[in-house]
């Protein structure tokens, strides 16, 4: 039995088009020419961020962060940032008495600026704010000790196979991969999350019911 439902956030409950958008204004690119690479470098089993260094040599992340506040174009989430489904999925799971936890690999201005939209969880962490980025197992040891339940009744979802599912699996959850973003598209079918996800979804909204059966 689930007792506590954990979610990524980016391409899991928030549409990434704004803030890939605001990056590639930032490195002044196309945006299709930033997703392109984004894509290419991920389907190679490597990290997303190492786009950055294809176009600019040398990036530093947190550096450019930083400057992009400073700049007065930081980081923004609002209302239709989110999915369409997340509201209503969480409410439903609220009041089927889960416990709800978001955790993902977002900055600690994320974790303030997620907090800000009051939506129904019990619990709001980063990898900024834990230290510690997916797939560590450290981030989910960090899931395992916020959310109620042993491993096995904690369910974490997210659209990526190798920052989500696999190592869910691997710290003894329950996962979901959830079929939409570029990742979620591109790993859906994919025999490694087929063997270690429990469902594949096409919308949040397949959760209450999944569960409750």
């Amino acid at each position: 039995m689930i007792r506590s439902v954990v979610f990524d956030v980016g391409e899991t409950l928030l549409k990434d088009d704004r803030e890939w958008g605001a990056w590639a204004d930032w490195l002044g690119v196309p945006l299709n020419t930033l997703s392109g690479l984004v894509g290419a470098v991920t389907a190679a089993g490597r990290n997303n961020s190492e786009a950055f260094q294809l176009i600019r040599p040398g990036f530093d992340l947190a550096v450019e962060r930083q400057l992009r506040e400073d700049a007065g174009v930081g980081e923004r989430i609002e209302e239709s940032d989110l999915y369409p489904d997340v509201r209503s999925t969480l409410e439903a799971l609220q009041e089927a008495g889960y416990w709800l936890g978001i955790a993902g690999n977002q900055t600690v201005v994320s974790a303030k600026l997620l907090r800000q939209l009051g939506l129904p969880v019990d619990a709001i962490a980063t990898s900024g704010e834990w230290d510690v980025a997916k797939p560590d197992p450290g981030f989910f040891q960090k899931v395992k000790e916020i959310a109620p339940g042993n491993p096995h009744e904690i369910l974490y979802v997210g659209d990526h196979r190798d920052n989500d599912v696999v190592p869910a699996r691997a710290a003894g959850l329950r996962s979901v991969l959830i079929r939409r973003g570029p990742l979620g598209y591109l790993w859906a079918d994919d025999p490694i999350v087929r063997k270690s996800a429990d469902w594949v979804i096409d919308s949040l909204a397949e959760l209450p019911d999944l569960l409750a059966s």
